[in-house]
């Protein structure tokens, strides 16, 4: 039996986030012919991850693929998914649950947020954010930061990582330091996947920086972003193939 493809996101308070995973999940689908994919939630969103893994066990699956809608190995994808998944397996004997990478920082990825700029306005002296959550983990950030190093030389432009939460620099302070190199005008990339409260929360602070910055969307809505999901299960059905070897 194949195994279905489980994928989960964050979860948010804000129903713009779930409706997008929930789209991208049915393009997902479309992409996978012969894979049950679910979606589900690691909270604040229906259904929880753990009550899909628990409902395909009790259907009978004894394998499944979960695969994590995140763009960073921070605590979500190194703590809480883990913490949940060894939950499940506790009360589901015999049930094998392989869980993929994170998506970031795929290089699919990476054109899509790129691809999202080509409608910002030219202008001498812009400088570019690259906007991501933040986090704790030093890793996790040192990512977004070498995104914004390639960008610039890919770019021509200066370039700056800026972090919603948890981490330096945030945005008033990436913004004051492109200023400090010239740029007179922000284009925001967003490292995210969907919208929500932290992508209007930058959008909000950009604009308090730049009247007239430009505002990337998320990357969710590309269907490049449902091929790495896709890529992401066939690599982890390999790993779960060779546990049974």
């Amino acid at each position: 039996m194949t195994p279905p493809l489980v994928t989960v996101a964050h979860g948010s308070r804000d129903p713009r986030s779930a409706a997008t995973v929930r789209a991208l999940v049915d393009v997902v689908r479309a992409r996978a012919p012969g894979v049950s994919v679910y979606k589900s939630f690691l909270d604040l969103s229906a259904p929880l991850v753990t009550d899909v893994l628990r409902a395909l066990y009790a259907d009978g699956h004894r394998a499944a693929v979960v695969v994590p809608l995140l763009l960073g190995s921070a605590f979500h994808a190194r703590v809480d998914l883990p913490a949940l998944i060894e939950e499940v397996v506790a009360g589901c004997p015999g049930f094998r649950i392989q869980v993929s990478d994170v998506l970031g920082p795929d290089p699919a990825l990476q054109e899509v947020a790129l691809d999202r700029l080509a409608s910002a306005p030219h202008r001498r002296g812009t400088g570019v954010l690259v906007s991501a959550v933040g986090s704790s983990n030093a890793s996790a950030n040192a990512v977004v930061a070498s995104l914004a190093s390639r960008w610039e030389e890919r770019l021509g432009v200066p370039v700056s990582e800026a972090f919603a939460s948890a981490a330096q620099p945030d945005i008033p302070a990436a913004a004051a330091a492109l200023r400090s190199r010239g740029a007179r005008h922000l284009v925001v990339a967003s490292w995210f996947l969907a919208p929500g409260l932290l992508p209007d929360r930058i959008a909000a602070l950009a604009r308090e920086a730049d009247p007239k910055a430009f505002i990337a969307k998320p990357l969710a809505d590309d269907p490049r972003v449902a091929d790495v999901v896709v890529g992401r299960y066939a690599s982890a059905v390999g790993g779960l193939l060779r546990q049974y070897v």
